[in-house]
């Protein structure tokens, strides 16, 4: 099938080629400019750029992809594929194509819309999420449905981690979903929406008040970004991983004494302020104050 393909973070990498090894006619490859990035402030391509030259394709880096419509039109592409390309696509951008555009989500829709869904899924404590190959309208990820594939959210799984596991789910889903799409009318979305925001550093602020399960759901959701931290007797000090530990708890009930399974937070790694990541035993050992846990 000719297409189009938008994309531009290393998450839209293998959904590229998986398009690209199974026979599809990638025309044109759209991502964001060249940016300045590093301490060298070199500019330096999108990793769907890069991809897309190594499989010798056509790229195109427009600041919109409007600036190319009359391109866009020209191409005579059946369908156009996007994958966290980074704008939003105006409605002359939609109509570019015979059968119009198609997004691969990593949620089960029309739960976390939005730009965070996989930290947000893990945040909220989902059990389960998915990915999704979905119809681009205009409104923000309110197009139906060509196909979902559900997963459980591990106990142990950080965002980077689960985040992974989709984008291989959402690659092998477009590839199978993809020859349907000119034949097929997507399902609505049916239930309440949630919304993904962006995720904001202060959100990732451990409160160590709160319980053990809810440290843990914050620190493997911000890993790798932005990081669960707490400032401790004065100093900024990232978590980056845990563990639930079970405790026997012993508490008087009706004045006699009962065992209770309780669950605390234990760090595993983390990163003090202006030094490299360590771990907690070894952080431990080396710091003058009271650890926080």
């Amino acid at each position: 099938m000719r297409i189009v393909y938008l994309g531009t973070p290393s998450d839209a990498v293998p959904a590229l080629q998986a398009l690209v090894a199974s026979g599809n006619d990638v025309a044109l490859v759209i991502t964001q400019p060249d940016r300045r990035r590093g301490r060298g402030s070199e500019l330096t391509p999108s990793p769907v750029k890069q991809a897309a030259e190594e499989l010798g394709l056509t790229v195109a880096t427009p600041e919109k992809p409007d600036e190319i419509i009359s391109d866009l039109r020209g191409i005579g592409a059946e369908v156009g594929v996007v994958v966290a390309y980074g704008e939003i696509l105006s409605d002359e951008v939609l109509a570019s194509t015979s059968s119009g555009f198609i997004n691969i989500h990593f949620s089960l829709l029309p739960r976390w819309r939005g730009a965070a869904p996989v930290e947000r899924a893990m945040l909220a404590g989902d059990a389960e999420t998915g990915v999704q190959v979905m119809e681009v309208v205009s409104a923000l990820d309110a197009g139906g449905i060509y196909a979902s594939e559900r997963t459980p959210i591990g106990a142990a799984e950080t965002a980077g981690d689960l985040r992974e596991r989709l984008v291989a789910l959402g690659a092998a889903l477009v590839v199978k979903t993809l020859p349907h799409v000119p034949t097929t009318t997507p399902s609505a979305q049916a239930g309440e929406s949630t919304y993904a925001a962006k995720l904001k550093v202060e959100e990732f602020e451990i409160d160590l008040s709160h319980s053990a399960q809810e440290i843990d759901l914050l620190v493997r959701a911000g890993n790798p970004r932005p990081g669960a931290w707490l400032i401790h007797e004065g100093a900024r000090l990232k978590v980056w991983s845990g563990a639930l530990v079970s405790d026997a708890a012993i508490s008087s009930f009706d004045g006699e004494n009962e065992t209770e399974d309780t669950l605390r937070f234990v760090p595993v790694e983390v990163q003090p302020e202006g030094r490299a990541r360590m771990s907690y035993a070894a952080w431990c050992a080396g710091y003058k104050g009271t650890p926080p846990w």
